[in-house]
């Protein structure tokens, strides 16, 4: 039976755990150590370490310091591990915590981290889901039930030095181009809500003056959201550091590919168990700077789909070239638009998207000047037929219920 080798304590603040920390920094000391071929496991927080409650309002959400997140559990040091080599980790199982049978999903409000449609969505909204063993519904969002893709969206290896002054130079070049855009083009390093796991004193204040925040993904792997990443994965991680440095969190039980809402998977705490390998060397013999992965053998069975297309012209009708995060967005929005039909409010159809086992495609990037790409969205989560019919829509939803919404402040 494999040990878990970094234990959580849901009522107890992130902070006061010395085997947990929110920023990326060569300094950081490993919290535990492991030999090539062991099998542990690691209990996390959810990612905002316990800021989202379970109830029915979204102040929690609107007024959440998004300076404290990602809460990761490790480092874990990987005894033999050189900079050069890959780091082989197997996700051999993933869960949620048993006195934590419940996720969050919200849209951030613009003020306060925005999201991928905040100009649609300006406000802070919340939706909770119950789990029942592999399946999950909500409570503010009626007639969908689906199968969940546990995994965590946040996993990667310590940087070296040299990367990590990489990583902050570029994201500042970025954010000067507009100091004051609201939300921000990057998030730079944040001293007073850092927390750098068993370093202390003077070494850790200067750590956390400039670790690396943990919200994007970057060449370690990061916060790279893949839902696919799932139980019985493999991952390849590029090693940066002696020991490799490996850390998890951000557990997610479901999530859309793209995560559109930011707060976009069902988030939750819970646990990995995982078994670390070495290919010395690795990342020159195979040629690689990002993590690779073989995706998970286990995902939801569900074989019908409508598939919403979107190009790169946005909502104001401008034309971008070959913008395929434009593309994504209308097709996003087409969704949104055709689930309204059935009686959805708008928030609850994007958190649909965020949530369920959505896929998405990047589908023509060649023909000037107009990206395709394609949103897939699974019918059998749905209680009702939503496929189109000579009928019509029929509205299956009166809007008495809804996602709780905040006002900002």
């Amino acid at each position: 039976m494999a040990d878990t080798l970094i234990k959580v304590d849901l009522q107890q603040s992130p902070y006061e755990n010395k085997k947990v920390h929110n920023r990326w920094h060569p300094d950081i000391p490993m919290a535990v150590w492991v030999n090539p071929g062991d099998e542990f496991k690691l209990e996390t927080y959810d990612w905002t370490g316990g800021a989202i409650k379970n109830d029915d309002s979204a102040d929690d959400v609107r007024d959440v310091d998004l300076s404290t997140v990602h809460f990761l559990s490790g480092p874990v040091g990987v005894k033999g591990a050189q900079p050069g080599d890959l780091l082989v980790v197997d996700l051999l199982d993933i869960g949620a915590r048993d006195d934590s049978l419940w996720g969050f999903n919200g849209f951030f409000s613009k003020k306060n981290g925005g999201g991928f449609l905040t100009e649609h969505y300006p406000l802070a909204q919340k939706s909770i889901w119950d789990f029942h063993g592999m399946f999950t519904n909500s409570r503010h969002i009626p007639g969908v039930n689906f199968a969940g893709l546990i995994h965590p969206g946040l996993i990667g290896c310590l940087p070296d030095q040299k990367m990590l002054d990489a990583w902050n130079a570029r994201e500042a070049e970025l954010i000067a181009t507009d100091p004051d855009r609201v939300p921000g083009l990057a998030n730079p390093p944040n001293a007073p809500t850092a927390h750098m796991g068993m370093l202390t004193g003077e070494a850790a204040a200067k750590a956390a003056a400039e670790g690396a925040r943990t919200v994007p993904p970057r060449e370690h792997g990061g916060n790279c959201d893949i839902k696919d990443l799932s139980r019985g994965s493999k991952v390849y991680f590029p090693v940066y550091v002696e020991g490799a440095g490996l850390s998890v969190g951000d557990l997610h039980f479901s999530q859309g590919d793209g995560e559109i809402t930011f707060c976009g998977a069902i988030e939750m705490a819970g646990w990995v168990h995982m078994k670390v390998s070495l290919i010395k060397g690795g990342m020159a013999k195979y040629g690689i700077k990002n993590p690779i992965f073989k995706p998970s053998p286990i995902v939801p069975n569900y074989k019908d789909y409508l598939i919403f297309e979107g190009i790169s012209v946005d909502e104001a009708g401008k034309q971008h070239y070959l913008d395929v995060t434009v593309a994504y967005r209308q097709a996003c929005l087409n969704a949104i638009e055709y689930l309204k039909k059935f009686g959805y409010s708008g928030a609850q159809a994007y958190s649909i998207l965020g949530t369920a086992p959505v896929q998405g495609h990047i589908s023509g990037v060649v023909d000037v000047p107009n990206a395709c790409a394609t949103l897939w969205l699974p019918t059998e989560i749905f209680d009702f037929d939503i496929n189109p019919t000579a009928a019509g829509p029929v509205k299956m939803l009166d809007g008495s219920i809804d996602m709780p919404i905040s006002q900002d402040k």
